[in-house]
């Protein structure tokens, strides 16, 4: 896997975490209510997600191959 590939899954198990936490009431950011830390993890797990969804991977066989053509090609950076 290539170094945004990584840090993009990161970033989202994060958000993901995160999200499990504030839906069970675990966590809470200081200095905000509630409801202001739900919505703050909403937007933090939606970016997160939208970032790593629209970002070709390139995870399985197939989308390896079509990076390694791609590349041959001249057609990525």
């Amino acid at each position: 896997m290539d170094k945004g590939t990584v840090i993009r899954t990161i970033v989202l198990a994060l958000a993901l975490m995160n999200q499990f936490l504030v839906g069970f009431g675990l966590y809470e950011i200081p200095g905000t209510e509630q409801e202001q830390t739900a919505v703050i993890s909403s937007v933090f797990t939606f970016v997160a997600a939208a970032v790593a969804w629209f970002k070709n991977n390139y995870l399985t066989a197939k989308g390896k191959k079509q990076r390694a053509i791609l590349k041959d090609k001249g057609l990525t950076k």
